[in-house]
């Protein structure tokens, strides 16, 4: 069990980290053709969010392979 009493950073994103993925988010969005808007998307289907986080995953395994 993770112990969350602060004297840890596992589990913590800066507001960089946070942004950067927020990018990478809209990016991935952007190339499958799905509209993401700021804030709140829970109008998406199932099949559209699942395809933004497959596409983020697929293309940080091929960043992962050309290192």
């Amino acid at each position: 069990m993770a112990n969350n009493n602060g004297n840890s950073n596992s589990g913590t994103m800066t507001q960089k980290g946070r942004e950067a993925l927020e990018r990478f988010k809209m990016e991935s969005a952007s190339e499958l053709g799905v509209n993401l808007k700021q804030g709140y998307n829970g109008d998406l289907t199932s099949r559209e969010a699942g395809s933004i986080g497959g596409r983020m995953v697929q293309k940080m395994i091929n960043s992962y392979k050309m290192q």
